[in-house]
């Protein structure tokens, strides 16, 4: 208990004495003690998530951030750290984390001392298809110099495929359309899951030993990134480019594209297209067959018209250079002077019967009925012109229906037969006979005369 105030300036003491002893930390003391707590309680992890703020230092570290959608971690790759592929880091990239959790001083946070990295989920598969297809191409597995073509007329064929998936299906469907004789050697083996890389090398192995083969071809259906995976694996690229037959590769859709794809000597975008590759050569030479006569035809047609149209042109030409031209010529250039001639004197005949008109207009002006007279004549001879023109016009017209009607009558089958001749037809089918040659002995034959019919037999013919 405080002691009492002597005066009105004394206010007893400020500070009263503590009770018990405080333990005061530094900054850096309790830093070193979370320290020591998270790497001793919490150590080595496994750590997943997205990676963002990536940077390189110049000493050789790498500095990063992994994070979800609730919090972030900073990390931290130093140079020594010889197990982790510092290719695998990328803003972005979805990766697993091996790390000591552990705090940065300086900063007083937490990070993450990466020693391990790995891709997560397909992000793995795809790097792992990118390395082996630029190591296997460095070594030239896809170089096109040694890309075999494929033979025209495929007599066999080894396939290697799951012998209950669709892509055999589709296979043996096309080439029973496009080129059933075809022989197809067969090597089931497994086309996805593990140890299918291994069927699939040992299947093109075999074919290889068999020998009496003109092609393979490997093939299966679409799948997801894993189901190929089979024909990505280094055994099945190594197992084509060793192959001493040409190797045809149809792997998933057109959309997908496997290792086994580039080594391949030909790939082909779907089992259904592989067929028809291996079957184009006979396929089309079979289309050529069918097209040949319509072809031969066409080509004959197109020469035929060819040399009318050369004949012409030399019947033109000669023409032109026939001296009977240069007389045609002076004769026209004699009916151009006369008609000219002509021109001029019916000019001047107009002219003279204009003159006259105008002084007969003038004169029936002052002698109407004289002019009426005149009129009414001029009227009644040209009636009687018309009438004239039209009775000689018909009997024209009538003399050359009978003359047209006396040809058509000689040129009749009556005429023909008249003078002598017959007209021999099958008896059976009525078709006319103009071949002695076509003649079967027995056949029934019937010949018409100018009266009545007689009906035969034929021996023979000569």
């Amino acid at each position: 208990m405080s002691r009492p105030a002597a005066s009105q300036w004394e206010f007893g003491e400020l500070f009263p004495a503590q009770q018990q002893q405080r333990n005061v930390l530094s900054v850096a003391e309790l830093t070193r003690q979370i320290k020591r707590l998270l790497e001793n309680q919490v150590g080595q992890v496994w750590v997943t998530g997205e990676i963002s703020n990536f940077s390189s230092a110049p000493s050789g570290h790498l500095y990063f951030t992994v994070k979800d959608s609730a919090a972030q971690l900073s990390c931290v790759l130093f140079r020594g750290e010889a197990l982790a592929d510092r290719s695998l880091l990328k803003d972005g990239r979805k990766v697993l984390l091996q790390g000591n959790l552990t705090v940065y001083e300086p900063r007083g946070s937490y990070q993450l001392r990466v020693t391990q990295i790995e891709l997560e989920g397909l992000g793995a598969l795809q790097v792992a298809f990118e390395k082996l297809k630029l190591r296997l191409q460095a070594e030239g597995l896809f170089d096109s110099a040694r890309k075999r073509p494929l033979p025209k007329f495929a007599q066999r064929i080894g396939l290697v495929t799951s012998p209950t998936g669709a892509a055999i299906r589709d296979v043996l469907h096309v080439i029973g359309r496009r080129n059933p004789s075809l022989e197809i050697i067969l090597v089931p083996c497994r086309v996805q899951g593990q140890g299918a890389a291994e069927e699939i090398a040992a299947a093109i192995r075999l074919l290889n030993e068999f020998g009496r083969l003109d092609l393979i071809l490997i093939t299966r259906g679409g799948g997801s990134l894993e189901d190929l995976w089979a024909f990505n694996e280094e055994v099945v690229a190594r197992a084509i480019f060793s192959s001493a037959l040409p190797v045809v590769s149809a792997v998933g859709h057109e959309i997908d594209f496997t290792i086994s794809d580039f080594v391949a000597d030909v790939r082909a975008a779907t089992p259904s297209a592989a067929a028809e590759i291996i079957t184009e050569g006979v396929f089309a030479s079979c289309q050529f067959v069918l097209d040949a006569s319509r072809r031969m035809r066409q080509l004959l047609s197109q020469q035929i018209g060819d040399k009318n149209h050369d004949f012409d042109q030399m019947t033109q030409r000669l023409a032109r250079a026939h001296p009977r031209r240069r007389l045609d010529e002076g004769m026209q250039r004699l009916d151009d002077a006369q008609s000219a001639l002509l021109r001029c004197i019916k000019n001047g005949l107009r002219q003279h019967r204009s003159a006259w008109q105008n002084l007969a207009e003038r004169l029936g002006r002052v002698r109407p009925a004289v002019l009426l007279k005149q009129r009414r004549e001029v009227l009644v001879q040209a009636s009687e012109r018309l009438h004239e023109q039209a009775h000689h016009r018909v009997r024209e017209w009538r003399n050359r229906l009978q003359t047209l009607e006396a040809r058509l009558g000689l040129l009749g089958p009556e005429q023909v037969l008249a003078r002598g001749y017959s007209i021999t037809q099958d008896a059976q089918s009525g078709d006319l006979v103009r071949d002695a040659k076509r003649v079967k002995p027995g056949q029934r034959l019937r010949t018409r005369l100018n009266r009545g019919e007689v009906l035969s037999r034929a021996e023979g013919s000569d």
